[in-house]
This record gives C-alpha cells, sequence and structure tokens, in this order.
C-alpha cells in the first residue's frame, strides 16, 4: 500500500532540515534534493518496525497552512 507524507524543509545553517509531519520523522541533507532523499530512507526505516496492520496514519496528505502572529 502506498501513502503520502508531508515533508517540511527548513535551512538550518549550512544544513537542510527535513521533518515528516505525519511521522515525527527528522533527517538531513546538505541539499533541499538530498534531505529528501535521507527523510525519505529514514522513514522507510522507521517504518520496518511497525506492523502493517496498524493504520497509524491517514491515506491523505496533511493540510499545510500558515498564519500571522504579532510578537513583540
Amino acid at each position: 500500500m502506498s501513502y503520502q507524507f508531508t515533508t517540511i524543509i527548513k535551512k538550518e545553517g549550512k544544513w537542510y532540515v527535513a521533518h515528516c509531519a505525519e511521522l515525527g520523522v527528522v533527517s538531513q541533507g546538505k541539499t533541499i534534493e538530498e534531505a529528501k532523499k535521507n527523510i525519505q530512507e529514514a522513514s522507510e526505516l522507521y517504518l520496518e518496525g511497525e506492523p502493517k496492520t496498524i493504520k497509524m496514519f491517514n491515506k491523505e496528505p496533511a493540510f499545510i497552512t500558515t498564519f500571522e502572529l504579532e510578537y513583540a
């Protein structure tokens, strides 16, 4: 079965840090493409230990939005 996961990638210093929103898995890379490849590999490793019968996440991707906040 195939699932889509949401990945948030932010630049932190010299690295791009990738976070899988549904699984809580984090990885990094020197480029965005490397961070994407690494988060996919890390997520696959994370899921190896999970029983395939558990419905731990939705098949639909997460809804991502932004908001503005006044902070003084």
